[in-house]
Order: C-alpha cells, then sequence, then structure tokens
C-alpha cells in the first residue's frame, strides 16, 4: 500500500515509527500514527497478508502527547497491543528524495499523473492530472490507483452521470472521473486532513465546482445516502473492509451500475467477489498490477 503523507514541510530531526497488526486493525492504527506523522505507510508484514506494517515518519518531539493518546485509544478498541518501535530517520535530504521518488506517470491510456516540482509543459494529448509529491497516498504509483484508473477508462463508455469515491484519499480518483466523463462526483473520507487535502487537489486541478468532498464513515455518511443511488462507485481500501461493506455497495448501486473495487491484493480477489456475488454484484473484470487487483462489478438492471 503506498503511503499517505500530510504537508509539513520543515522537519529538522525526524524519526521512523513502526507497528504491525492485523488487517482489520490497520484503520485504526492508520489514524493513530497520523495525528503525529509526516507521512504514513501500509506494507504487507507476512506472506498470507495476514499482518500489515504501518509506518510513520515525523519531526521528533512532534505531537507525542498526541500520539500517545491515539495509540491508546487505537489498542482500547482492537484490543491489540502492538508495540511502536522507534528509529532515527535523516532529515537532510528527505523532500528531495520524495520528488525523485515521484517522476511523471502516464497511467492508463488517458492520464498523465505529475507533481507540483515538476516544471515543463503538459502532454496535451494527455488528461493531466497535478498532485503535491508529498501527498503519496493515492500519487497513482501504486497499483490499486493505476488499476482503479485503467478500469475508469474501460466502463466511461457508460457515461455514469452520479459518481461516489468512498475512501477518495488524495481525491486522485475523483479528479480522474471529473476530468474524463465531465460529471460531478461526491468523495468522502473518514480521515478529515484526506478530505482537506481531496479539496485542496481539486481546486489545484481546475475541478473543484465538480468534486464535493465530505468527510464521513463510509455508507452511513449522510451526504452517501442522500445522493445515492450512484452509476460508479470507486471504493479503494483493504479487501476486509470491502467485504464487510458489500451489502451496502449493492444496495446504494443503481441498476446496471458499476463498483470498481481496488486496495486488496490478487490473492484476496476470490474472497471480496465472493462476498459480493453474495450480494448480487456480476464481475465483468479483473485487472492485475503487480501483486495487485481491482475488481470491476457491475449490479444487474
Amino acid at each position: 500500500m503506498a503511503p499517505r503523507s500530510v504537508s509539513r514541510r520543515h522537519a529538522s530531526a525526524l524519526e521512523t515509527l513502526s507497528l504491525t497488526v492485523e488487517e482489520e486493525f490497520v484503520p485504526i492504527f492508520e489514524q493513530a500514527l497520523m495525528c503525529a506523522c509526516e507521512t504514513v505507510g501500509i506494507f504487507e508484514a507476512d506472506d498470507e497478508q495476514k499482518y500489515w506494517r504501518i509506518e510513520g515518519v515525523k519531526d521528533i518531539g512532534y505531537k507525542e502527547d498526541e500520539l500517545d493518546n491515539a495509540l491508546s485509544v487505537a489498542r482500547i478498541l482492537t484490543g491489540c497491543n502492538a508495540d511502536l518501535h522507534r528509529e532515527s530517520t535523516e532529515a537532510e535530504g528527505w523532500l528531495a528524495r520524495t520528488y525523485e521518488s515521484f517522476p511523471e506517470q502516464e497511467v492508463g491510456k488517458r492520464f498523465t499523473i505529475r507533481g507540483t516540482h515538476l516544471h515543463r509543459a503538459d502532454n496535451r494529448s494527455r488528461l493531466t492530472i497535478t498532485l503535491d509529491a508529498g501527498i503519496a497516498f493515492g500519487s497513482g504509483e501504486h497499483g490499486s490507483t493505476r488499476g482503479c484508473i485503467r478500469a475508469l477508462e474501460m466502463v466511461s463508455y457508460r457515461k455514469p452521470q452520479n459518481i461516489l469515491d468512498m475512501g477518495c484519499g488524495s481525491g486522485i480518483l475523483a479528479m480522474a472521473a471529473a476530468k474524463l466523463l465531465h460529471q460531478p462526483v461526491l468523495a468522502v473520507d473518514i480521515e478529515p486532513w484526506s478530505v482537506r487535502t481531496a479539496k485542496s487537489n481539486a481546486r489545484l486541478n481546475g475541478q473543484g465546482n465538480l468534486i464535493d468532498c465530505r468527510f464521513g464513515n463510509g455508507w452511513n455518511t449522510d451526504a452517501v445516502r442522500s445522493k445515492g443511488p450512484y452509476n460508479l462507485v470507486f471504493a479503494n481500501i483493504l479487501a476486509r473492509p470491502l467485504c464487510r461493506m458489500a451489502k451496502s455497495l449493492a444496495l446504494n448501486l443503481a441498476p446496471d451500475g458499476t463498483a470498481i473495487l481496488a486496495g486488496l491484493l490478487y490473492s484476496q480477489a476470490n474472497m471480496v467477489l465472493a462476498a459480493h456475488r453474495r450480494q448480487g454484484l456480476i464481475l465483468e473484470r479483473i485487472l492485475r498490477e503487480g501483486d495487485w487487483a481491482t475488481l470491476i462489478l457491475r449490479r444487474r438492471g
């Protein structure tokens, strides 16, 4: 899983924090680290993908009380007493390395993803999405994001008019849909900083009038319930949360509506697919980007 990042810039001394938890606890501990960390990343910790390592980079001494409180709450909520490990991180050149790791990239047949640090003319033959290099989650580098954009291109001929990006992160999928389809998109995330980032990116890309960014708890969000049913839904999260949300997705998907699901390993595709087939959705296609899978599902008319 690619890292998520906030936009604080001027670290003098950094440290890397890490802990390992079961997949179902990842969102809670990830959110705990985000209260203090410059960037948070999620990585597989074992071959069976049952455990995930969460890493965060922060200024030494920054928001220690908030971090301790957030981790205490996470441990109480999950019953998981994950140990936090700390390691000093070289501050000099950190931002430069971030820039180097975020080159311009072409995704699918239609899109180019560019960092704000790149100063050259856009590729006029492609739709360009510009992102801050410090906002690494949803930057187009990760296989799940690339798979979603490829899937969007494949289903764009249906011209969906009511679109939802569930768990929007940087807002990259909402922006891709708005740019390609010229339709409004509701973008929702459970993390307030993600909502702020998505709003900022939408304005940066001239899509502020089409993308409605909201803070909320998944399908329980008032705006999500009131604006459905949806012709197109993106959900680029994790495999088990996707399974738990299958019934809500099916209930909020319009007849002949399309769902693009990602954030799952190829080895987890059958598990996620089975949960959605039980709700009456049918598989149209599985896309593969390295170890990651993207499912294109459809509700029967």
